[in-house]
């Protein structure tokens, strides 16, 4: 053999080991998610000893104990300095259950019931908040929209006055595509929204009418979150303007006051849905007497470094809610809200993600923050404190892939990107799934707002590339309308309940397991990406 032909040979060899090398290193890291590990975690952070993981409670020490500790045993660096932990400074307001508020018309006077035909709280920092006979219009959709040519408020002045309105948005109602997305939530459809563009307004009080289709969820959801204490960021817009209350109605109370108001409720409903609509006065005025327990108060986001190698400066970011409800004893018997699969399962991926690039054994290019984010469930409020006080510029971060109730229904063809088509991150999992025989899907239920519900959205909103892959509904064994049926029922029987419990003997992980992997090879080609 030549000498020319013995350097091509060995050149070629020393490639094909190389290839090889990286295809051992990718698979050894890949092969180390299982549904052992998965399921411990999920076990421990689901169990009745971390008390349903509430912010600010013995819960939430043992989960970020907890969280510290795994992060460190895998050898991770903490994300914060010295340390794993991001402080978090909240609010606290819990208001008297025995609140008073009446709705008073010519015909008839209201004495709203808590719980049963009205939910709300006040987010001022006052012990006792108190408002009479502030006039009640009826605002639509409570939207103000310019890029949609928009404004339920226009030339109308609401303030120290009540706004009733509906929860989603016009083009829901109707199904027409050229109002806003079509049956698409847009972010003026949530409720949150419109609870800020009242205040935005000068209102005194908001009131929603909660109607299950419009809102995604039944009046249970909205029953528990509101019966315990909400947290707010310190210093947040509301408690600084004039908004003394914001609530929900049922949607049977609400046609009670439109018939006191001598108002027909679904053609008044239907109106709002239409160009031109103008708010309706409704003849009632609306007083409350609230007293409040206000605490200044502290959580976590729990933050965890993977360094890069040759690109350590820019920032790959994995998220998952570490929090729930806590402990809530208007469920009766059970009242530990455990959260197992909303949202230890994520949070569980998160950390088995990062023993996954732990194990490789060439460090990938870009550096990986894994960061558990607190008080999802208040609002998003861990994600935002992060995007406005970022541990890591926020230009240098490339992507962040957001993780949150993962797949317990078994394998899968699909996979479901939440806002398709928002996000330049949407190719790396298309080609990740084709890759394996799967496809993407996007959200089959846009209208329930999903893309505005969970942390991604505190990053898109600052202009971070996020991809928010969840779980898919084209079920391997049963397909795609038994994947769809499984997912309502699990929304109504177990959604923000204590049956969201860890079950072993129900859950099948092989999905779960298949999914996170996905998640840990998305991530690897972003971190690598050139």
């Amino acid at each position: 053999m030549s000498g020319k032909n013995l350097i091509l040979c060995l050149s070629m060899a020393s490639i094909i080991l190389s290839c090889n090398s990286k295809e051992k290193n990718f698979k050894s890291a890949i092969d180390s998610i299982s549904q052992a590990d998965l399921s411990n975690h999920i076990s421990i952070l689901a169990s009745d000893d971390f008390q349903g993981r509430a912010p600010s409670t013995l819960g939430e020490e043992r989960t970020i104990q907890y969280l510290e500790d795994q992060f460190a045993k895998i050898g991770l660096k903490p994300g914060n300095g010295d340390s794993f932990f991001q402080e978090v400074s909240l609010v606290k307001i819990s208001a008297d259950k025995q609140m008073k508020f009446n709705i008073k018309s010519k015909r008839r006077e209201f004495n709203l019931v808590f719980s049963e035909e009205f939910v709300g709280g006040t987010p001022q920092l006052s012990e006792q908040v108190n408002f009479d006979n502030s006039e009640i219009i009826f605002v639509g959709y409570g939207i103000n929209a310019p890029e949609h040519n928009w404004n339920d408020y226009q030339d109308l002045d609401v303030k120290g006055k009540t706004v009733l309105m509906l929860v989603n948005d016009p083009g829901y109602a109707t199904s027409d595509s050229t109002l806003f997305e079509g049956r698409t939530m847009t972010f003026y459809g949530r409720w949150t929204y419109k609870f800020e563009e009242a205040a935005r307004q000068g209102a005194k009080a908001a009131i929603i009418i909660h109607e299950t289709g419009a809102a995604a969820y039944p009046w249970g959801v909205v029953q528990g979150s509101w019966n315990e204490s909400k947290f707010y960021l310190a210093n947040n817009m509301l408690s600084k303007s004039d908004l003394y209350l914001q609530s929900w109605v049922t949607t049977e109370c609400a046609k009670s006051l439109f018939v006191s108001s001598g108002l027909d409720y679904d053609k008044t409903i239907a109106s709002a849905s239409l160009r031109g609509f103008k708010p309706v006065k409704m003849n009632m005025t609306a007083s409350a007497h609230i007293n409040n327990r206000v605490e200044y108060t502290k959580s976590n986001n729990v933050a965890a470094l993977w360094p890069g190698k040759s690109k350590q400066d820019e920032y790959l970011i994995y998220t998952a809610h570490w929090d729930h409800l806590g402990i809530n004893p208007m469920f009766g018997e059970d009242t530990i809200l455990n959260g197992a699969v909303d949202n230890a399962t994520g949070t569980a991926a998160l950390l088995e993600i990062a023993q996954a690039f732990a194990t490789l054994a060439k460090t990938q290019d870009r550096s990986i923050l894994f960061l558990a984010v607190t008080c999802e469930e208040q609002g998003l409020l861990g994600s935002e404190f992060y995007t406005l006080n970022p541990l890591f510029p926020l230009e240098k971060t490339v992507g962040v892939i957001n993780m949150d109730g993962l797949n317990i229904l078994g394998r899968t063809k699909d996979m479901t990107i939440t806002g398709m088509g928002k996000s330049t991150l949407d190719g790396y999992a298309i080609s990740v799934l084709e890759k394996q025989g799967r496809y993407v899907c996007p959200d089959p239920t846009p209208e329930k707002g999903g893309y505005f519900r969970s942390d991604h959205f505190s990053f898109a909103k600052v202009g971070v590339p996020t991809l928010y892959l969840s779980k898919g509904i084209d079920n391997l064994e049963h397909g795609k309308e038994w994947g769809l049926a499984q997912n309502e029922s699990w929304t109504k029987e177990n959604y923000h309940k204590p049956s969201d419990s860890y079950d072993p003997a129900r859950w099948d992980f092989h999905g779960m397991v298949e999914d996170v992997k996905v998640y840990f090879e998305i991530g690897f080609a972003i971190a690598s990406a050139k």
